[in-house]
């Protein structure tokens, strides 16, 4: 078995799910909302002292040039058996690669064991 993580663009968040659908692999989960940041450092202004407006004492914010920034995506996570691993992959790879910078990241790790919590069974039998 293998945990598939996969960082991708929020927009590509149902282009995803509907070819993972597609493909026979229903089941993932998603987190809300990640932040990170690739070699392209996501460059955006830099504010680095807020300055107050006598007249008005309305707080006015300074930029000073731009800087490395957060980034947010979209999280997923699917485990699958061995022989579904490359297609997991594949899926994920054809429904968010646009060619250009951003387009995400997927992590294949190895699971050693799932058991299900109801009837607890174990194993690839779990996942089905």
């Amino acid at each position: 078995m293998k945990i598939i993580t996969a960082i991708i663009r929020i927009a590509k968040i149902n282009d995803t799910k509907e070819a993972l659908a597609a493909a026979g692999l229903p089941s993932f989960m998603a987190s809300g909302q990640v932040q990170g940041r690739g070699k392209g450092l996501g460059f955006g202004p830099r504010y680095n002292e807020a300055i107050k407006d006598p007249a008005t004492r309305q707080i006015l914010i300074e930029s000073s040039g731009p800087e490395p920034r957060l980034k947010t995506k979209r999280m997923i996570n699917l485990v699958v058996t061995d022989d579904k691993t490359d297609l997991a992959v594949q899926t994920i790879i054809a429904a968010n690669k646009t060619g250009n910078s951003g387009d995400g990241k997927i992590f294949v790790i190895p699971v050693s064991e799932s058991i299900q919590i109801r009837s607890g069974d174990s194993g690839d039998k779990v996942l089905d």
